[in-house]
């Protein structure tokens, strides 16, 4: 009898540990060099301790917010991560739960909570310009030192351009307003400086970062806008990509993430978003993504703080955009842009 017993509480301990085992948390991110990371250094740790699969959704983040609304009150997605625009749309829309109190949200910089607590920063990446230091050398060209500089005649054919469906282009977009008297409510001046001084330079109109980094080793390109995180992961493979703050100032775009509202994983999902609050994970985003820490008590070395926004003062010297008012006209600023600058 006692055997019997025996081999039943076994046979129960292992089907719970496998059903344990067998938890997926869906976790929707972008792809790339992030996405390696991920996968590589961040995830299987966390993975072991809790007992959960992570399932890596790669893509864009407007991918991933179409996702949620098209799967709306029968979410997959356990915990998202988005730029910073997207993030205030996906909150908006209720598809974000409430962060639970933790040391590592306290921790976190005041511009790493601007999503009434159902959202947080985990990396702070600089919007700036993106040149081949060698080319600019065998041309005899000055390193870029303004957003204008993206109108030179000199870069004629030799510019990649980013669509304003992507952070990157729509950053663009507000700093091309802001500097010919407009703003986020006044976008006018900025359509009109991307197509009639931008535009000529433009070789190509490309969102998707792996196909920018063909452009750029292929020699076809030599100037972009692009991320201090973009920049750094392919300077970092030996090719002399470098990354300028324009004299203006670059644009802050915040990495955000959010545990779902809704998720058989709630509780999974909140420690998951804890984990990556964590200054050691913190410090494997700056070292191998550039993402600058928004965790204050993450420590990095010295090297890296010197290629990423590290601490308070070097964040708030970035320009925040109004995501309020960009939100408003988003979609019909694509559809323009569709009309006028693409086609």
């Amino acid at each position: 009898m006692r055997l019997l017993l025996w081999f039943v509480v076994c046979v129960f301990v292992t089907f719970s540990n496998v059903a344990k085992a067998q938890q997926k948390l869906l976790f929707a991110s972008f792809s790339g060099t992030l996405e390696n990371t991920f996968r590589k250094v961040i995830i299987p740790p966390f993975e072991k301790k809790h007992g959960v699969v992570i399932q890596y959704v790669a893509g864009n983040s407007n991918e991933t917010l179409a996702k949620l609304i098209a799967q709306r009150g029968k979410q997959v997605f356990d915990v998202i991560m988005l730029d910073d625009g997207p993030m205030y749309q996906a909150v908006a829309l209720g598809f974000c739960d409430k962060i639970r109190p933790s040391r590592e949200l306290e921790d976190l910089y005041p511009s790493a909570r601007a999503w009434d607590g159902k959202a947080v920063g985990i990396g702070v990446v600089a919007t700036g310009l993106a040149y081949n230091k060698k080319t600019f050398q065998e041309q005899g060209w000055p390193a870029p030192t303004s957003w204008k500089d993206l109108a030179d005649s000199r870069f004629r054919g030799r510019v990649a351009g980013i669509p304003v469906s992507n952070g990157y282009g729509l950053h663009t977009l507000v700093m091309m307003a802001r500097l010919n008297g407009g703003n986020e409510r006044q976008i006018e001046p900025g359509f009109e400086a991307i197509r009639t001084q931008v535009k000529p330079n433009v070789l190509v109109w490309e969102a998707n970062a792996g196909q920018i980094t063909q452009l750029f080793q292929s020699g076809e390109v030599a100037l972009s806008v692009w991320g201090s995180g973009r920049v750094k992961a392919l300077a970092d493979t030996g090719f002399p990509l470098e990354f300028v703050f324009p004299k203006e100032g670059a644009v802050e775009l915040m990495e955000s993430v959010c545990p779902v509202a809704g998720s058989k994983l709630a509780d999974l999902s909140q420690e998951f978003v804890r984990y990556l609050l964590s200054p050691e994970t913190q410090a494997i985003f700056a070292t191998n993504e550039g993402y600058g820490p928004t965790n204050r008590t993450t420590v990095i070395p010295p090297k890296v703080a010197e290629r990423v926004p590290y601490g308070q003062e070097k964040i708030s010297r970035l320009i925040k955009v109004d995501w309020a008012s960009v939100n408003e006209k988003r979609v019909s600023w694509i559809e323009r842009w569709a009309r006028e600058i693409e086609r």
